[in-house]
């Protein structure tokens, strides 16, 4: 847990009513699957194809185009963004931006991954830039966290990657512990659960529902593709097969998550 997290983790007490929580989960990739939404990711080259895969599984409508000269006009038709910062070069440094500006001013939910942003000063500079603009979720694992996490705006949701997936808003907290080990096996899964919470913003105006419905579809989906994945290159066939088929008892039944409120705090 980052240092933000954890500061804050001994005056909340555990509330939740799982089974509301599967059904929420459940109802968000239902609109997903039936909404056909639009949504426009940069990231990086190694990341774009099991980003792609991944949201056409979940019914979704991806984009990928980092032109500088277009990027306003796909991100303005768009549902949501996904604004990740790997493997950056000259183009994507300038359209992100420019993507963040648009998503701002026409209202449009978008998230920002600071990848190895914290190892760059100029990577570091460029998401400071991107998360003023105010995005809906801030994504980042322990070593982002501990340079980013401070920044995070106020509305923004802070989410915590890693063996327990952590989130923060406001003062709501959550932690999630489905998943598999299989996921650090295959390239760019950090970044299709980026694509996967850019679906969810898409359908679900409450960022704090949205990351808890984004990271349980990915890790429970993970999981069921990992039962009979004898090595990697399997697991990331099966992923994508499980993403398409997850259903509503699959959540019910694998679903791990706690939520937390501030003590004293009567509201569920």
């Amino acid at each position: 847990m980052s240092d933000e997290l954890a500061a804050g983790a001994a005056s909340f007490h555990h509330v939740y009513d799982r089974p509301h929580a599967a059904r929420r989960i459940a109802a968000i990739l239902a609109a997903m699957r039936g909404g056909r939404k639009r949504i426009h990711v940069i990231t990086s080259p190694v990341a774009q194809p099991l980003s792609a895969n991944g949201m056409l599984a979940l019914g979704l409508q991806p984009s990928m185009t980092s032109n500088p000269e277009e990027i306003a006009d796909l991100v303005g038709v768009s549902d949501a963004v996904l604004l990740n910062l790997g493997m950056l070069d000259r183009e994507r440094f300038e359209s992100l931006p420019r993507a963040a500006a648009t998503a701002r001013a026409r209202g449009i939910p978008f998230l920002v991954d600071p990848v190895k942003a914290e190892r760059s000063p100029r990577r570091r500079a460029l998401a400071e830039e991107l998360l003023a603009a105010g995005p809906a979720i801030l994504k980042v694992n322990a070593a982002e966290a501990a340079v980013f996490a401070p920044l995070t705006p106020p509305g923004t949701a802070l989410l915590v990657t890693g063996a327990i997936d952590r989130l923060r808003h406001g003062a709501r907290m959550a932690e999630l512990a489905n998943g598999t080990p299989r996921l650090d096996q295959v390239t760019a899964t950090g970044c299709l659960l980026g694509a996967i919470l850019a679906g969810c913003l898409a359908v679900e105006p409450d960022p704090f529902a949205a990351a808890i419905a984004g990271v349980a579809i990915l890790t429970i989906a993970a999981e069921i593709a990992a039962e009979d994945a004898p090595g990697p290159g399997s697991f990331a066939v099966r992923l994508l097969d499980a993403l398409a088929a997850l259903d509503d008892g699959a959540i019910e039944s694998r679903l791990r998550l706690d939520l937390f409120q501030p003590e004293g705090s009567q509201d569920a």
